[in-house]
């Protein structure tokens, strides 16, 4: 299965039951997904544990008087299907509300900023 996906129901199974962290495996592309995350401000805290092959990630999650700060993840493009769009057919996700995140020439970022730099590239999820 999709790692990228299994990350993103970690969070969301963790978020349904009020958990305060969740842990999985490491890459560093689901490390650089969680750190956009983090600096969006949509978790509180990430970090790397472990070496070598037991290396994962715990992801310490955000809520505002009990209630979950993301409200909704979702997986974009998948590997059956991927979906690239270039800066000028990047939309906007929840009016502005949440952030999709892509993979650009230039590294991972938010679609804010892919706008901002005018680059396209694979739409990887959206979280609001």
């Amino acid at each position: 299965m999709d790692p990228i996906s299994n990350m993103l129901t970690a969070i969301r199974n963790a978020i349904a039951v009020n958990h305060r962290t969740v842990s999985i495996p490491f890459s560093n592309l689901k490390y650089e997904i969680a750190k956009i995350l983090e600096k969006q401000g949509f978790v509180e805290k990430v970090r790397k544990v472990g070496k070598k092959t037991k290396k994962s990630i715990v992801i310490t999650l955000k809520y505002q008087q009990g209630i979950p700060v993301i409200s909704g993840l979702k997986r974009i493009s998948k590997p059956g299907q991927r979906i690239y769009l270039s800066s000028k057919r990047l939309k906007r996700v929840k009016g502005g509300y949440g952030i999709a995140i892509i993979s650009t020439s230039k590294g991972l970022m938010t679609d804010r900023e892919a706008r901002k730099q005018n680059l396209g590239g694979e739409v990887i999820c959206e979280v609001w």
